[in-house]
């Protein structure tokens, strides 16, 4: 009896931290959208590329960004090296900072509407293909781009512990 009272309370402990939540882009954001020229497996890895080196550069934008102003002005003071990345892997592109069209999309269980949203948008070659796109200021992509970093650690919790020693 008293180990299904530990695990009936280990199980209410895990399920009310478990649950995934839902993130809400703020009304004041900015947006940041990589869209590759085609589906092709090609450009598909050149957005992953491009985008892979780009991440850095735009932690750095926003940890030095304080509010959406801050943001506005790094984003515009920082669009020549972010050109200069892009134009290391192709010559077919755009870059367009401003209001952006978007489609609708659902991440993280929310679905946002589509509309011109404040942007920056990479479009490569004709801009046809599957996207990549994520919440600059705040800086919500980033943040998870940190998580998914350290996703190969194995954190252990006490109630982890205490099930595991159940069974």
């Amino acid at each position: 009896m008293k180990k299904i009272i530990i695990f009936l309370f280990c199980l209410t402990i895990i399920l009310l931290f478990s649950h995934q939540e839902k993130i809400v882009i703020p009304k004041e954001s900015i947006r940041f959208r990589i869209v590759a020229n085609s589906n092709s497996k090609n450009d598909q890895e050149l957005k992953w590329q491009i985008n892979e080196e780009l991440i850095p550069v735009l932690v750095d934008i926003t940890h030095n960004s304080n509010n959406i102003n801050d943001m506005r002005d790094s984003i515009n003071y920082n669009l020549r090296e972010i050109d200069s990345i892009v134009n290391k892997y192709t010559n077919s592109y755009t870059i367009n900072y401003g209001q952006n069209y978007f489609p609708q999309k659902e991440y993280k269980n929310v679905i946002y509407p589509e509309g011109k949203y404040e942007s920056l948008v990479i479009s490569l070659g004709d801009g046809l293909g599957d996207n990549w796109w994520c919440v600059l200021f705040p800086p919500l992509c980033l943040m998870e781009a940190k998580q998914e970093d350290i996703n190969d650690i194995e954190y252990t919790t006490y109630v982890q512990k205490v099930l595991k020693d159940l069974f």
